[in-house]
């Protein structure tokens, strides 16, 4: 079977490796069939490595289900599943607390895509094997587009996780979204559907900022601290400047999510945090947990996922496409 594998700095290519075969009962084989970037796979692209090439590239996908071991009982051969992004075992300690992305049971921060804790492989493969396939695989709902969610492995679910669990707790509230792309775009989409007062999308790019306007986000191109003037904000820059940005427009005892990958140093100003009083998460996300919320509300048909995608190219593609900068392709195989 082919790889997708990263070679230098904008360069990849396909390579032959042997095909994966099942470890155990409770393991399957699935085949991608519509695999999407995310900012990780823009970020190794630009030379952010998080080891020397070469190594497989791809950590978003919804596949196909082609062989399962006899103790797998969620899914079976021909089933569509959402892969998610970090390998979890779904019963250790951390596992069972909810935090998927510290599971115990493999190497700290074990995940498809990038080797930095354990060689996974990539959802960018022909085939891929994925251990602990009950506690791992989620069935696709049949009335889904596998196009639309091939994100649900981290970019969509975690967009759902970065904001959707703060409007339960503070219904109305005012959003600001510092992003470049993808995620804060699915952020728009959810807060608007689940009855934000105000979203704010700050973005220099202006096809980005168009998106988010379909969204019924107002939107700048950038922006000055506003005091006091939201009660959650979601940073997607890996700029450190842009989280500073979005820390000191927090209200009081205010809640600001990063999910961006902050590659460079730089300082925060703690003391206006401090007096303000305000709660910042930066993280992995613990994916898993959130994903069947996240295809929930794809399905109301109160939010579009779809229109986020930026392109729709055939899988043959990859090496020359992947680095070319789109905001959302999906890459997709027919005939699987």
């Amino acid at each position: 079977m082919r790889e997708l594998t990263y070679v230098a700095r904008n360069r990849v290519e396909w390579r032959e490796v042997p095909d994966p075969r099942l470890g155990s009962d409770a393991e399957a084989i699935v085949a991608p069939v519509a695999a999407t970037s995310c900012d990780v796979d823009t970020a190794i692209l630009a030379g952010h490595g998080f080891r020397e090439p070469p190594f497989a590239l791809g950590h978003e996908c919804v596949a196909r289900v082609v062989e399962t071991g006899d103790a797998v009982t969620s899914v079976r051969p021909g089933d569509l599943v959402v892969v998610p992004w970090s390998i979890n075992c779904g019963t250790c300690g951390p596992c069972s607390r909810g935090l998927t992305a510290h599971c115990d049971a493999v190497p700290h921060m074990a995940m498809y895509g990038a080797p930095i804790g354990g060689s996974w492989g990539g959802l960018f493969s022909d085939l891929v094997r994925v251990p602990w396939a009950d506690a791992m695989l989620v069935p696709l709902p049949g009335d889904l587009d596998p196009v639309a969610m091939a994100a649900a492995s981290d970019n969509w679910s975690l967009s759902w996780r970065l904001v959707a669990p703060h409007l339960k707790a503070r219904p109305g509230a005012r959003v600001l979204v510092v992003a470049r792309g993808s995620i804060g775009l699915y952020v728009c989409d959810i807060a608007r559907a689940l009855g934000a007062g105000e979203v704010l999308y700050v973005d220099p790019h202006a096809g980005h900022r168009a998106i988010a306007r379909e969204f019924g986000a107002t939107t700048a191109e950038t922006l000055e601290p506003v005091r006091h003037g939201f009660d959650i904000a979601v940073e997607a820059t890996g700029r450190v400047d842009q989280l500073a940005l979005a820390v000191t427009s927090l209200a009081p005892e205010g809640i600001c999510e990063s999910a961006g990958n902050h590659f460079r140093p730089g300082g925060l100003p703690l003391l206006d945090m401090y007096l303000t009083g305000v709660t910042l998460r930066i993280a992995r996300d613990n994916v898993r947990g959130h994903i069947p919320d996240a295809l929930a509300l794809a399905r109301s048909g109160r939010v579009d996922p779809r229109r986020v995608v930026s392109h729709v190219l055939e899988w043959e593609r990859l090496p020359e496409a992947l680095p070319e900068k789109h905001l959302k392709p999906v890459f997709v195989r027919t005939g699987v």
